[in-house]
């Protein structure tokens, strides 16, 4: 490889928000920055960072005024070789197991203020726009985890044979099929739609809920349905759908779960009444 194919510092980033006892309520996060002259004094945790292991900087968000509430966030650009900061063990996961993630620590890590992204205060309306962003990306690949689902469940129901027919012809089993049809193309065209509003500069938070709530939900159907068609083969390792049911349950939890989902739709609808 050229020189080019490297990463130099400054390229991979990481992004902290979620701490062991604030997840959904990022209101709630603990992570402490003090002002000390020039710069910020940071003393906290952030767990379950994807790439926190790779990253040559990252993203972290920590409370600057603890008796403001969600104002009193704000969000910081720390480099990985600052002194105080350091990375935990690799966590064993139940699925995405190629992804990395891992605990990061601060322990009287000193960010010069200029580090500040945005101002001082408006970290949680920086996450919010974030998780805009993000969730389409999440709702893409819960689409594309139904898209493999459906089709490994088609190649196999068209051989697998009982009672003397392709296993798809007895009902139980190409209904299951049929739905996992609908629920992907249901899926493709919201995420198509979330992914359309972020391009044309539309904030409409519900959207993206409407994406990823639905995608997440549908995957996981998916993801189970397709280990009934595969009946006991469905469960061996050596078959693919068995990833694909460990891999999906995680949709239904990061980038905002499936009931916050629910509670911004509902928010929104609601708004102003």
């Amino acid at each position: 490889m050229d020189g080019r194919a490297h990463q130099r510092p400054g390229e991979f980033a990481a992004y902290g928000v979620t701490e062991a006892n604030a997840g959904s309520n990022v209101a709630g996060i603990q992570t402490r920055a003090e002002k000390r002259g020039a710069a910020y004094i940071i003393n906290g945790s952030k767990t379950f960072i994807t790439n926190a292991s790779y990253a040559n900087f990252y993203t972290i968000f920590a409370k600057t005024d603890p008796g403001a509430g969600h104002r009193g966030i704000t969000c910081f650009i720390i480099d990985r070789e600052t002194p105080g900061l350091s990375v935990g063990k690799k966590f064993d996961k139940l699925g995405q197991r190629a992804s990395d993630t891992a605990e990061l620590v601060f322990e009287n890590v000193e960010v010069p203020e200029a580090n500040v992204v945005g101002s001082i205060g408006q970290g949680f309306y920086l996450a919010m726009q974030v998780f805009d962003h993000s969730r389409p990306g999440v709702a893409a690949a819960a689409t594309g985890l139904q898209r493999r689902a459906l089709e490994e469940s088609v190649n196999y129901a068209a051989e697998r044979e009982a009672f003397g027919l392709p296993i798809y012809q007895h009902q139980a089993v190409g209904h299951k099929i049929a739905d996992m049809a609908m629920n992907y193309e249901a899926s493709r065209l919201l995420t198509w739609q979330s992914a359309w509003q972020i391009d044309n500069g539309i904030h409409n938070p519900r959207i993206p809920a409407y994406a990823k709530a639905f995608a997440a939900d549908m995957a996981t159907r998916a993801a189970v349905d397709a280990v009934q068609v595969f009946g006991g083969y469905g469960y061996m390792k050596e078959y693919p759908v068995e990833k694909l049911l460990r891999d999906v349950k995680i949709f239904q939890i990061y980038e905002g779960t499936s009931e916050i989902q629910r509670n911004i739709i509902v928010r929104e609808l609601f708004r102003g009444r």
